[in-house]
Order: structure tokens, then C-alpha cells, then sequence
């Protein structure tokens, strides 16, 4: 293969659920060796979410971890609360380019694996970390998830409708979010270490990540006074704009018009042109004042088609339209198929599986490889005794002694 660009870069990952992996992967995908840090105490807390294969709850049969882990990576068990586990933890810093963690405040602290004891071991090491809020400050210790990020954010509080409660986002949300910021600071702080010799100290707040989604709202409320209420699929300007019901069981169509020349091919396509001139929908804030009355003409239209039809409809039309697409559209998807988005691999547990997904950017010069989810401890012998030179009797006594 040709080279890579991240090719000879070691990563040590301490992350588990979505937002480490999500960070990683990228630099995986093109060239980075990455050791997988999991205990058999405590494996990862993504295993534990389904879908699970044929519906077996065991952490092997996770697919959703499954398609998280798509950079190519080593796993490894070391139980980090024995004696030795310090020990050993510090001959993988010496190893690596790169700790990256996403534990709570105070766990690296407390094996040892603070930022100032990795510069001991490696003057050059770049540590990142992620986790909720930061490492510093008032709320650092607090613990949480993507779910209570969402919250805390605002976001939560714009997803609903004006008469009903907060509907909160799908997922950890935060999780998808985060890992665009991380990924790019890590390279930062590689090219930094390239041309000064020196590592960085990277220290994520989820939080403050997932603030960016909320940058407008923030800024009209500082500059104006307005306090954004939820309202549901509707647009302060923009009207016809909402999800529309199709043909079809729980098939939707998303449309936006904004200006009155989209309007009036609109009024053409979905056969009213007699609504181009009609008082009630004459301007936008004319449409704005009567959006009941319009939202049920329109789906007097668009339910009896298909959404894939009202989108291409529209769209021939300079409207933008778009499916709500459920899981089978997207693993149908054309465009994804056309960029090979996801690609088949085989796992030892879960056998063949379609939807391994490499890098979202291709590189019009440069390679990319993904790898298959890890088994937990699949590659323990590999790295301990090849690796960091452990004989084969002090690997065996390591997992006598509940070690590894």
C-alpha cells in the first residue's frame, strides 16, 4: 500500500464508548497504529448497546460497537487496579505518540497517567482527553453521558413543538459532534510536535463542542433578548416548511421554500398554480399567517406519493425536498454506494457484516484502510510479548496473576 500519512504515529487509546473511536479513526484510516486499552472487568460501555447479533446480549455481538471500531486498531486487556497494571501502562506510554482518553476527572490521575507523569516517560507526548466538561473548572467532576450533553447544551430544548414537553435528540448526539473538533486538534498538535519538537496537553469539553450547534440562538438571545422557543419543524421565514406525510406507512418528505420564485414553481408542480395569486398566500408573511391551511393542501398532495416521488419532483424544480430516511434508505443509499461509504468485513463472532464505514472525505492521493472491530484481549500476546518484549512465561504468570 502506499504510504499514509499518519503512518508511524502510535496511538494509545484509553476512550471507549462513541467519541474516542470517532476521534481516532480518521488518523486509523490513514496510517496510525492504535492499541486498544479494555478491561474484562469492564469492557467497554459500547458493547453493551444493540443491536446485538441474532439478539444474543453478549459484548462480542455488538454491532453498534462494531461499527464504531472501523480504524484498524490492536485490543488489549491490562486491569489497571492490580499492582503491576501502573507499571505496564507506563512501558505503553514509552510505546505510543499519543494517550487519548475520555474517563471521568481524576481516573488517569489516579493510575498515575496525568499529563505531567507521561511527559516523564516521553518529553514529546501529546495527551488528549474528553470527557463532559473539561478537566478543569467547577462542574470537572461531574460525570455524564451524550444523553445529559444534549441537555445541558440547550439543544434538547429546541427539539419539540411549542405545546409539548422537550423531545430531546436520538443518541448521544454529542458524541457525533465532538470527534470534529478533537480529530483536527490532534493533527494540530502533531504538526506542532513535527516542527517544535515538543507534545501538547489537548483537555475536549463535550459540552463546549456541542455549543456550536447552539452559536445563533446564543447570539440573538446576547445581542437581542429573544429566548429561542421550541416550534417544532416550522421556520421563522420560511413557509412551506416542515415534514410532510407521503404515500407509504410513516413516509415523510422535508420541504423548504424561501423565496417567492420557488414558491411559484411550487404552486406549479404540486398542480396550484392558482395559489401563486391567492391572498392568503400571496408573501412570505402572508404564508407565514396562514401555514395550517397551506401545510394541509400540500399534503393533500404529497400523501398520495411516494417520498422519493416528491423529492425528485420538487428537487427537477429547483425546490429543495429531501426523504426522512429510515434505515433501509440509508443502506440503499446510491450516493453512499457510489463512495463506497460502507464496505463488508468479517468478524470472528458476528461473521460477515455490510456496514464497516471508512474516512466521510476521501483523499484524491493518498490511501485509506479500515480495519474490523477487536475482540476484547484479541491481540494481548502480540503486544506484550512482541511488542514490549515480555517472555512468554512472564505473559503467562501476567494472566495467571488476573493481570491482563
Amino acid at each position: 500500500m502506499e504510504h499514509r500519512p499518519f503512518e508511524g504515529i502510535n496511538i494509545l487509546d484509553f476512550t471507549w464508548t462513541a467519541t474516542g473511536p470517532f476521534t481516532l479513526n480518521p488518523l486509523a484510516f490513514y496510517g496510525a497504529n492504535i492499541i486498544k486499552v479494555e478491561s474484562r472487568e469492564r469492557p467497554d460501555a459500547l458493547r453493551s448497546l444493540g443491536p446485538f447479533k441474532d439478539g444474543v446480549a453478549e459484548p462480542e455481538h455488538s454491532f453498534y460497537f462494531t461499527y464504531a471500531q472501523t480504524g484498524k486498531r490492536y485490543n488489549i486487556t491490562l486491569n489497571m487496579n492490580h499492582p503491576r497494571g501502573k507499571e505496564i501502562a507506563r512501558k505503553l506510554v514509552g510505546w505510543a505518540d499519543i494517550v487519548a482518553d475520555s474517563y471521568a476527572t481524576g481516573t488517569m490521575e489516579k493510575w498515575g497517567l496525568d499529563y505531567e507523569s507521561l511527559k516523564a516517560i516521553k518529553p514529546d507526548i501529546i495527551m488528549f482527553r474528553t470527557c463532559m466538561h473539561g478537566h478543569t473548572g467547577p462542574l470537572a467532576r461531574q460525570h455524564g453521558q451524550g444523553f445529559i450533553l444534549t441537555a445541558l447544551s440547550g439543544i434538547d430544548s429546541i427539539i419539540s413543538w411549542p405545546d409539548r414537553a422537550p423531545s430531546g435528540a436520538f443518541g448521544a448526539l454529542t458524541d457525533f459532534i465532538a470527534p470534529q473538533f478533537n480529530t483536527i486538534c490532534l493533527i494540530a498538535a502533531l504538526d506542532y510536535r513535527r516542527r517544535t519538537g515538543k507534545g501538547q496537553y489537548i483537555d475536549q469539553s463535550q459540552h463546549e463542542a456541542a455549543m456550536q450547534i447552539m452559536a445563533p440562538l446564543i447570539l440573538d438571545y446576547t445581542v437581542n433578548g429573544r429566548d429561542f422557543k421550541a416550534t417544532g419543524n416550522r421556520h421563522a421565514t420560511a413557509a412551506p416548511h416542515g415534514i410532510y406525510r407521503c404515500q407509504g406507512d410513516d413516509r415523510w418528505c422535508a420541504i423548504a421554500v424561501f423565496k417567492d420564485e420557488e414558491w411559484q414553481s411550487f404552486c406549479n408542480v404540486i398542480g396550484h398554480p392558482e395559489l401563486i395569486n391567492d391572498p392568503r398566500f400571496a408573501s412570505p408573511p402572508d404564508r407565514k399567517q396562514n401555514e395550517d391551511e397551506l401545510d394541509r393542501i400540500i399534503e393533500e398532495w404529497t400523501g398520495t406519493r411516494t417520498p422519493h416521488e416528491v423529492m425528485e419532483l420538487l428537487q427537477a424544480a429547483g425546490i429543495s425536498a429531501g426523504v426522512v430516511a429510515d434505515a433501509k434508505d440509508q443502506a440503499e443509499d446510491p450516493q453512499l454506494a457510489h463512495y463506497k461509504f460502507f464496505e463488508e468485513r468479517e468478524h470472528p463472532v458476528t461473521g460477515k457484516m455490510p456496514f464497516y464505514h471508512g474516512p466521510c472525505f476521501r483523499l484524491s492521493d493518498t490511501p485509506y484502510e479500515i480495519g474490523r472491530a477487536t475482540l476484547i484481549g484479541e491481540h494481548n500476546e502480540y503486544v506484550y510479548t512482541e511488542l514490549l518484549g515480555y517472555s512468554d512465561e512472564e505473559w503467562a504468570e501476567m494472566v495467571a496473576e488476573g493481570l491482563i
